[in-house]
C-alpha cells in the first residue's frame, strides 16, 4: 500500500502497516525457518539428551508421562542444537507449538513403524536417561560449590532506533548457575506479556533471552532492562529503544517484505492491494461484507497467497458470526450478523513466501433501534470471567448508549446448550457489570446473555456468549489432557503406589476478588503434599470473633481458586484453607486481612483534558489524558457534538483502550466539540470537560493545527567542552492544545559556511530547557534546533541557532546563568528566579549579581539591583514604578571575576492583575500553623506548587499540602529554625499566579507564640471582673467571657478562700451568654478584700480578680447604702427627676419635674420663697410632669421655688434655686432664644437719613444689646441713636454722610458666645422718588391725566404704582411707564369717575424703599355747575 498521510495518524492504531499477532507472527517465523532448512540444507539426524516426559496442564500440574509414538527421524528439524531442543521440551508451550506444527509426514511415518516398537525404545531411552541424570545430579551434589556461580552477561543487548510499526527484538546471552530467571523491564516496570496481548513476546532458549516487540508506536521509546537473577547473585544490562516517526510522505508498504527469490518459484512476488473497503458503518443486526481486490504479480496459476483477516489485532477464524472467502483475486470478509463486538479495526493481510502486504480500515456499529423509545443499548462483551462446578462468575461492557436516562442495573439471562430457554438469573438489576451465576448443574454447558434496563424499558439482549461448563477447574484440566487423540501421544496416568502424608498449609492465600455478591479466593497448594492429590476446605470468620465456619463442609475443592456466596454487606471476614487427602486434613493457612463486603471496584475518575485535532474531511483525531488512579478499567467512550447542537452522539460504541481515537462520519465544514469518560465494571465515569471546537476539515502540511507546540527560542551556549556543548533555550510562546512533556535536540555540523545533515542529539525528550549534546568533534562549527513535545505530538523545530564553535572553555570566570523566570508580578515588586551557570570557571561560583533597565531604555540604562553579591538563585526585586515595563540580567561571579550576562528576560510590565491573592498565615484552634493561597482563575488543568526558597517540596514530612477546589493549603507538622525561608506557590496553567511569603526568625518567634496560646487556652473575656450596683443597693460582681462551653465551670474566691452559694452569696453562670456573676444584698467592713472568678473549660482557663481595699471599698460602700435609701425613698411618690426649667421658643419660661409612683390622692404643692403657690396660677399635672409656666419673666421672678408630693406613702421634696447666678443662667437662655428669632439686619431710608433695624419673637427689657460700626462698639450721640419699637431693634443714623458707610453689626448677650447680624452700608444710593408728583389732582371726567416723577437710586430700583394701597399694571386706559431709569410717568387716557382714589408710587431697591402719595378726583361738569349756582 502506497500514498501519504500525516506523521500524527500513524502513531493510531488505525494505520497499521505492519499489522500481525503475535500467534501470527511465531507460525510465520516457524514456517519460513522451516522453508529455508528444508531448501538449503540436507537432512542430518541428531543425538537427543535427557528430555523430559512429563505431561502437565495450564496450571503446570503434573498429570502424568508423555510417550512418544515415533523418535526414528525428524522431518523438521528447528535448527536448534540437542541441548536447547531438550530444554524447550520440557515445557508445555513447546508441546503445544510442537503438536501445532506437526507434518502430514510424520503422521505416515508413524502409521507404518509398530506401536509396540516405538513403545519399547521409548522405554529403554527413558531408562538410560534416567541413569544418566542421576548420575549428573550425583556430580552437580558432589561438586556444588565449584558448579555455582553469579549470573553473567556474555552478549547484552544493544539499542536499536527503528520506525513507528517496525517491530524490534532485544537479545541477551546469560551464563549462570543455577539457570538465572531473567525479567525483561521497560522504565523500571516489569514487562507482562499477558498484559498485553500480541504486544511483547518473551522467550527463552539455551541462555540466549530475547524480548520482541510488536508494532511499535511512540510510546515505545523507553529504556529496556534485563535482569538475570539466581541465588549466587543478580546482574542487569540495559538498552534503549528510539521509535521514529515518520514526517512527510513516505511509502506505506515500510517496513519493507523480505525480498529475493523465492526457492519454491525462483521469482519474486510482488502484491498490490486495490479497490479497498473503506471506514464502514453498520447497524446491530445488518449483515456487512468487506472486500479488497488482490494483485499478486506475476500471476502463477493455481497459486494462492494466504488470506488472513485480523480485528483489534486479533485473527479472524470462520464462524457463524464470520464468513471469509478467497475468489482468486478477491478477498472477503462477511460479518453475518453486526454486533457491537464486531466494532473495530479490520486489517486484510496477503502473504506470500516474499513478503506480505497489509490494509486496514476501522468499522463502526450503532446500537439497533430501541423497541421502547428512550431504552438504553444492549451491552456488549459477555464473557465468563471465572467456572466451577456450582457457579459461573460472567462479565460485560456497559453500553455507550444510555437512552437519556441513567442506566439502573443490568439483567443476566441463561440458557443450557441445547435447549432454547432462556431464564432470568437475578430479579433486581445489578449495577457491577460482573454478576456470580448460581443454580446451575454440575457438568452442563451454558451460554449467557445480558440486558440494561433504565427507568424507559429493557434494551435489547446482547450477544450471547461462548458456551462454558459448571465444572470444577482441576476436572476441566483433566479433560483438556485426556482428550486430545490427535497429538498422537500416550498419556499415562497411572501413579507409583506410595504412603500418604498430610499435606502442609496452602500458601499465598489472596482475596483476588470482592464484591458485594461474591468474594474470589486463590492460593498456591502446599509444598508437603505427597503424592496423592489434595482437595481443599474453607473456612471464614466474622471480624472481632474467633469462631472459624467451614464453608465447603460436603465436598472439599479440587482446585486453588474458590467464590464464596451470601456474605453479608457490609461485615468484615477473615479467610482460611485446610488441604485434605486420604491421609487427614492439614493445618489451616495464614488467615487473609480483614474483608469488608462490598463492592472495592470504584468508578474510574473523569478523563483529563481533551484535545480535538483536524484529521480529513469527515475525522477528527480526539486526545485524551487518561482516567487517574483508575483500576480495571475497560476503555473509553468519546461522544461528539455539533457545535450549539446540544445534541451529544456516541463515536464509539465498543471501548477503546487508548488515549487517542479517530472519530469518522462527520460533516465537512462543522464545528464539532467532543468529550470522554471512563468505564470498568463498577460504571462509567463522569465525563470530562468538553473540547475546544474544532471545524472538520483536512489537516495541511501533514501538521495538527494549535495541537502540536511552536517552536521554542533563544537557543544559547551554557558550557563548552572538546566534545560537547550545554544548550538553553526559552519556551515556545504557545505550547499547544496539551502541556508540553519534553524536548528534542538536533544537530548539524557547518563546514565552510555549508551546514549538513541534522542528527538527534537525544533519543528520549528532556523536561529541563537545558541539555549537553555529546560525541562533537573539537573546533568544528556546529548549529542546533529544538523541538517541543506534547500530548498531540512533536512540534516543528525551532529556527537554527547560531553557529557556534565547539572549543573547550578557559576563561577564569563564570559563564552565563539560565533559564531566567519573573514571577509574583505586582505594582512595586517582582520576583526573578534563575539557575547557576553550567560552567563555573576557575573556581566555583560564589555569588550572582542582579540588573534591571525599562524595556525601552538605551543600553547605558542598565543598573545594579543588589550592590553585595547574592548567593541564593532569586531575589525580590522593589521599588518598580507601576505600569512601566522592565527587563532583567543576571551575572555570577567567582573569585576571579564576574562572568557573562546572561539572556535578557522578556519585557515584564510591572502591573498586578486584578483579583491577585496573597498567601495568608493562618493558626488554627489547635495550634496548627498552615499558609493558605487561593486562585481565582483556575483553569481544570491548574495545580498548585509549593515551594521553599522556590525548589519544590517534595518532602511532606515537615509540609503536608492539601489542595480542594481553588484553595491550596501548606500545614506545618513541628515549626522550627529549619523551617525559616521563603515560602511560594505557583498555580500552573494561569496568567502567572504566584504568591510568597517569607518566614523570618522574628515571624517564626510570633508565630510558635500564638500556636502556644491556641494549643494552651486561655478562655477569652469580653470583660474582665466589675462591680456594680443593683436596685436596693445590691452588689453585684460580674464578667462576661468571650466564649464558653456547656462544660465550662467556675469557682468564686474571696482572699483565697472559694465561695459558696448561701444566703449571703448568690451566684449565676449564663453559659448561653458568657456572663459570670455573683450577688450581695450589701456590704460591710468584713467584705473588704480581693474577689476572683477562677474558670475552666476544658484545656482552657482563665481569672480576673477585683480588689476592694480602702477608700475604693468605702466609696462602693457609700454608695450602696445610698441606693439603698432611694429605693425606700421610691416606695412612695416621688420625684424621677428634679425640678428643673425649660424655655420654649416663645420664650416663656416652664418650671417642670417628672414624678412616679403616684395615686389620685397624691398632692403637689408649688412654693417660692417658702411662699406656696395657689393651684390656680398655672398649675398643671399631666402624664406625670409637673408644670409651672411663667409667661413674661423678669427680676420679680426671681427666687427659690419648692415643689413638695404628698400621700399616705409619704412625702418628697424638689427644689430649684433661680436666684443669682441661676437666675442668670435662666436668662442668658431666655436670651438666647431671642437672638435666635432675630431677621437679617436691614436697611431703610426715612426723612430723617438711615435706618438700621431687625425684629425679634419677642423683647425682653433685661437683653443686652449691642451696636458695632466696623467691629467698634458705636457711641451713641443726637446723629447716632438706637432704640426699641415694639419687637424692633433700630439704629437711626441722621444726615449720612460718606464718612458712615461701611459694615454695621448688632450682638445679642446670652453668656456664652453672643449672636451678630451684619450689614453693609456702601456707597449706592437708597431708592428716591425725586418729586414732580403734586398731592392732588382734580380732573374733568373724559380728560386724560399725565403725571411724571423723577427716580433716583443705585442700584437702579423697582418701581410699582398702587390705587388705594392696591396693585395696578399697565393696561389701555391706565398707561404705566418707566424710563432711563429715572422717569415714571402714569397716564389716564379718558378718566372716569372709577378713577378717584389715593395712588401712590413705591420705589425699593436693596439699599432702602420710598414711597410718593397723590389723590386723584374726578368731577362731571354739569354737577360742578350745580355747586356754583
Amino acid at each position: 500500500m502506497s500514498g501519504s498521510i500525516p506523521f500524527y495518524q500513524k502513531h493510531h492504531r488505525h494505520y497499521d502497516r505492519n499489522y500481525r499477532s503475535s500467534e501470527a507472527e511465531s507460525k510465520m517465523r516457524h514456517y519460513q525457518t522451516s522453508s529455508r532448512i528444508t531448501a538449503g540444507s540436507s537432512t542430518s539426524a541428531t543425538s537427543r539428551t535427557k528430555p523430559s516426559y512429563l505431561a502437565v496442564d495450564k496450571e503446570n500440574q503434573i498429570i502424568g508421562y508423555v510417550v512418544p509414538i515415533f523418535r526414528g527421524s525428524q522431518e523438521f528439524p528447528s535448527g536448534l542444537s540437542d541441548t536447547e531442543e531438550a530444554r524447550v521440551r520440557d515445557t508445555a508451550t513447546y508441546m503445544a507449538r510442537r503438536n501445532l506444527f506437526t507434518s502430514g509426514l510424520e503422521m505416515e511415518r508413524s502409521e507404518v513403524t509398530s506401536r509396540k516398537e516405538a513403545m519399547r525404545e521409548s522405554a529403554e531411552r527413558i531408562s538410560m536417561t534416567k541413569r544418566i541424570h542421576e548420575h549428573e545430579e550425583h556430580f552437580k551434589r558432589m561438586n556444588k560449590d565449584s558448579l555455582m556461580h553469579p549470573p553473567e552477561f556474555v552478549i547484552k543487548p544493544r539499542s536499536h532506533t527503528v520506525w513507528e510499526k517496525q517491530c524490534v527484538r532485544l537479545h541477551c546471552t546469560v551464563s549462570g548457575w543455577p539457570d538465572p530467571r531473567v525479567v525483561w523491564y521497560k522504565n523500571n516496570v516489569a514487562i507482562d506479556p499477558l498484559a498485553h496481548p500480541g504486544k511483547f513476546k518473551l522467550d527463552s532458549r539455551y541462555n540466549v533471552h530475547s524480548l520482541e516487540i510488536s508494532k511499535c508506536d511512540f510510546d515505545d521509546t523507553a529504556q529496556y532492562r534485563v535482569s538475570a537473577m539466581n541465588s549466587e547473585g543478580e546482574l542487569s544490562a540495559f538498552a534503549s529503544v528510539v521509535v521514529k516517526r515518520f514526517k512527510g510522505d513516505i511509502d506505506e508498504s515500510l517496513p519493507a517484505p523480505r525480498l529475493g527469490p523465492v526457492s519454491e518459484y525462483g521469482i519474486t512476488f510482488q502484491i498490490h492491494i486495490v479497490d479497498k473497503f473503506g471506514v464502514s458503518f453498520g447497524r446491530e443486526g445488518e449483515t456487512m461484507s468487506l472486500g479488497c481486490t488482490v494483485i499478486i504479480y506475476p500471476a502463477l496459476h493455481r497459486y494462492q497467497p494466504e488470506i488472513q483477516w485480523y480485528r483489534d489485532d486479533v485473527l479472524l477464524t470462520s464462524s457463524k458470526w464470520t464468513h471469509m472467502h478467497w475468489s482468486g483475486d478477491r478477498a472477503t470478509l462477511t460479518l453475518t450478523h453486526l454486533n457491537k463486538e464486531d466494532e473495530g479495526l479490520y486489517t486484510l493481510r496477503v502473504s506470500t513466501k516474499s513478503g506480505y502486504e497489509t490494509y486496514s480500515a476501522y468499522v463502526f456499529v450503532r446500537d439497533s433501534d430501541a423497541e421502547v423509545e428512550g431504552a438504553p443499548g444492549a451491552p456488549l462483551d459477555v464473557r465468563c470471567l471465572d467456572a466451577n462446578k456450582d457457579y459461573i462468575i460472567v462479565t460485560w461492557k456497559q453500553p455507550a448508549v444510555d437512552g437519556g436516562n441513567s442506566i439502573l442495573g443490568y439483567f443476566v439471562d441463561r440458557c443450557e446448550v441445547g435447549t432454547t430457554h432462556w431464564i432470568q438469573c437475578n430479579d433486581t438489576p445489578v449495577k457491577f457489570a460482573r454478576f456470580p451465576v448460581t443454580g446451575l448443574v454440575e457438568g452442563r454447558s451454558y451460554t449467557f446473555r445480558v440486558r440494561a434496563v433504565n427507568k424507559s424499558g429493557i434494551s435489547h439482549p446482547s450477544r450471547v456468549s461462548e458456551p462454558v461448563a459448571a465444572m470444577d477447574p482441576a476436572d476441566r484440566a483433566r479433560m483438556r489432557g485426556t482428550s486430545a487423540p490427535w497429538t498422537g501421544q500416550i498419556i499415562v496416568t497411572e501413579e507409583e503406589p506410595a504412603e500418604s502424608v498430610v499435606p502442609g498449609r496452602p500458601l499465598e492465600l489472596q482475596v483476588t476478588e470482592a464484591t458485594k455478591n461474591y468474594v474470589v479466593l486463590s492460593w498456591k497448594p502446599p509444598g508437603e503434599k505427597g503424592l496423592e492429590g489434595v482437595m481443599y476446605y474453607v473456612e471464614k470468620c466474622v471480624s472481632g470473633t474467633d469462631s472459624w465456619q467451614r464453608v465447603n463442609t460436603e465436598i472439599p475443592v479440587k482446585s486453588p481458586r474458590f467464590a464464596l456466596f451470601d456474605l453479608a454487606e457490609g461485615k468484615s471476614y477473615s479467610f482460611r484453607v485446610r488441604c485434605c487427602n486420604s491421609a487427614g486434613v492439614g493445618e489451616p493457612s495464614d488467615p487473609t486481612e480483614a474483608i469488608t463486603v462490598g463492592d472495592k471496584l470504584d468508578i474510574p475518575s473523569a478523563p483529563g483534558k481533551v484535545v480535538a485535532t483536524r484529521n480529513t474531511d469527515t475525522s477528527v483525531v480526539v486526545s485524551w489524558e487518561a482516567s487517574s488512579d483508575a483500576k480495571d478499567l475497560v476503555g473509553y467512550y468519546i461522544e461528539g457534538s455539533v457545535v450549539g447542537s446540544n445534541v451529544w452522539e456516541p463515536c464509539n460504541n465498543k471501548p477503546v483502550r487508548g488515549t487517542r481515537f479517530i472519530c469518522h462520519g462527520l460533516t465537512t465544514g462543522e464545528q464539532y466539540v467532543f468529550r470522554v469518560r471512563a468505564v470498568n465494571a463498577a460504571g462509567l465515569s463522569q465525563f470530562s470537560q468538553i473540547s475546544e471546537p474544532v471545524e472538520v476539515k483536512a489537516a495541511i502540511w501533514g501538521g495538527i493545527p494549535h495541537a502540536s507546540p511552536a517552536p521554542p527560542y533563544g537557543i544559547s551556549v551554557l558550557e563548552c567542552v572538546r566534545d560537547s556543548m550545554v544548550l538553553a533555550w526559552k519556551q515556545p510562546t504557545f505550547v499547544g492544545g496539551a502541556d508540553i512533556t519534553g524536548y528534542f535536540v538536533d544537530y548539524r555540523e557547518v563546514i565552510d559556511g555549508v551546514p549538513g545533515k541534522w542528527h538527534e542529539a537525544n533519543i528520549k525528550a528532556v523536561s529541563e530547557r537545558a541539555y549537553r549534546v555529546c560525541d562533537l568533534k573539537e573546533n568544528r562549527k556546529y548549529q542546533f534546533q529544538v523541538r517541543a513535545a506534547n500530548m498531540a505530538g512533536v512540534g516543528i523545530p525551532s529556527m537554527p541557532s547560531n553557529t557556534f564553535l565547539c572549543e573547550e572553555w578557559t576563561i577564569a570566570v563564570p559563564g552565563p546563568p539560565h533559564d531566567l523566570q519573573v514571577r509574583e508580578v505586582r505594582n512595586d515588586s517582582v520576583a526573578l528566579l534563575w539557575r547557576p551557570p553550567v560552567y563555573q570557571g576557575r573556581d566555583p561560583v560564589n555569588g550572582f549579581y542582579v540588573d534591571i533597565k525599562e524595556a525601552d531604555a538605551p543600553e547605558e540604562d542598565w543598573r545594579g539591583v543588589n550592590t553585595k553579591a547574592t548567593e541564593k538563585t532569586y531575589i525580590k526585586v522593589k521599588n518598580l514604578k507601576e505600569g512601566a515595563s522592565y527587563v532583567f540580567r543576571v551575572r555570577a561571579q567567582n573569585k576571579a571575576g564576574v562572568g557573562k550576562t546572561s539572556d535578557v528576560t522578556e519585557p515584564v510590565p510591572a502591573v498586578t492583575k486584578p483579583g491577585t491573592k496573597e498567601i495568608v498565615v493562618e493558626v488554627d484552634d489547635d495550634g496548627i500553623i498552615s499558609m493558605n493561597f487561593e486562585c481565582c482563575d483556575l483553569t481544570p488543568d491548574s495545580k498548585f506548587v509549593w515551594a521553599k526558597n522556590y525548589e519544590e517540596i517534595t518532602d511532606t514530612s515537615r509540609l503536608a499540602i492539601e489542595t480542594k477546589g481553588n484553595k491550596s493549603k501548606a500545614v506545618f507538622a513541628s515549626l522550627g529554625e529549619e523551617d525559616i525561608g521563603v515560602y511560594s506557590c505557583l498555580v500552573t496553567h494561569t496568567d502567572g499566579a504566584s504568591s510568597s511569603y517569607t518566614l523570618s526568625e522574628e515571624e517564626l518567634k510570633r508565630l510558635l507564640e500564638v500556636s502556644h496560646d491556641h494549643k494552651f487556652p486561655i478562655i477569652p473575656l469580653k470583660s474582665d471582673l466589675a462591680v456594680e450596683l443593683l436596685e436596693k443597693g445590691k452588689v453585684r460582681f460580674w464578667l462576661q467571657a468571650e466564649k464558653i462551653s456547656a462544660n465550662g465551670k467556675v469557682d468564686y474566691v474571696f482572699n483565697d478562700n472559694v465561695l459558696s452559694q448561701g444566703e449571703k452569696y448568690k451566684m449565676n453562670f449564663d453559659k448561653n451568654t458568657g456572663v459570670i456573676e455573683m450577688l450581695m444584698e450589701s456590704l460591710t467592713p468584713a467584705d473588704e478584700g480581693t474577689y476572683t472568678f477562677q474558670m475552666t473549660d476544658g484545656k482552657a482557663t482563665n481569672q480576673s480578680s477585683l480588689v476592694l481595699i480602702g477608700d475604693v471599698f468605702k466609696q462602693l460602700q457609700k454608695e450602696s447604702e445610698f441606693q439603698r435609701k432611694e429605693w425606700f425613698r421610691k416606695q412612695g411618690p416621688h420625684f424621677i427627676e428634679g425640678l428643673g426649667y425649660e424655655v420654649t421658643p416663645e420664650c416663656c419660661v416652664i418650671l417642670k419635674c417628672k414624678v412616679g409612683n403616684m395615686k389620685k390622692e397624691t398632692t403637689a404643692q408649688w412654693a417660692k420663697d417658702g411662699h406656696e403657690i395657689k393651684a390656680d396660677e398655672h398649675l398643671g399635672f399631666t402624664e406625670g410632669v409637673l408644670k409651672l409656666e411663667i409667661a413674661q419673666i423678669s427680676k420679680k421672678d426671681a427666687g427659690v421655688y419648692e415643689v413638695v408630693l404628698k400621700d399616705e406613702r409619704g412625702k418628697d421634696t424638689s427644689t430649684l434655686n433661680l436666684t443669682d447666678q441661676g437666675f442668670k443662667d435662666l436668662m442668658n437662655e431666655v436670651f438666647s432664644f431671642i437672638a435666635n428669632s432675630s431677621t437679617p439686619l436691614k436697611i431703610t431710608s426715612t426723612d430723617e437719613g438711615i435706618r438700621l433695624y431687625t425684629f425679634v419673637s419677642y423683647y425682653n427689657d433685661l437683653l443686652q444689646v449691642t451696636w458695632h460700626y466696623k467691629d467698634s462698639a458705636i457711641a451713641f450721640s443726637d446723629r447716632i441713636k438706637s432704640g426699641v419699637v415694639g419687637d424692633q431693634l433700630w439704629l437711626q443714623i441722621t444726615d449720612p454722610t460718606e464718612k458712615d458707610m461701611g459694615k454695621y453689626a448688632i450682638e445679642f448677650n446670652d453668656g456664652k458666645g453672643g449672636l451678630r447680624r451684619t450689614v453693609e452700608l456702601s456707597g449706592q444710593d437708597r431708592a428716591r422718588v425725586a418729586g414732580g408728583l403734586p398731592d392732588v389732582v382734580t380732573i374733568q371726567e373724559g380728560k386724560a391725566l399725565n403725571l411724571t416723577c423723577n427716580i433716583s437710586g443705585n442700584p437702579v430700583p423697582e418701581v410699582t404704582w398702587l390705587k388705594n394701597d392696591r396693585e395696578i399694571t399697565s393696561d389701555e386706559h391706565c398707561i404705566l411707564k418707566f424710563e432711563s431709569g429715572k422717569f415714571a410717568s402714569f397716564t389716564i387716557t379718558a378718566v372716569n369717575t372709577s378713577d378717584s382714589g389715593k395712588y401712590s408710587i413705591l420705589v425699593k431697591n436693596k439699599y432702602g424703599t420710598e414711597s410718593g402719595d397723590f389723590t386723584v378726583s374726578v368731577f362731571i361738569p354739569e354737577e360742578a355747575g350745580g355747586k356754583k349756582k
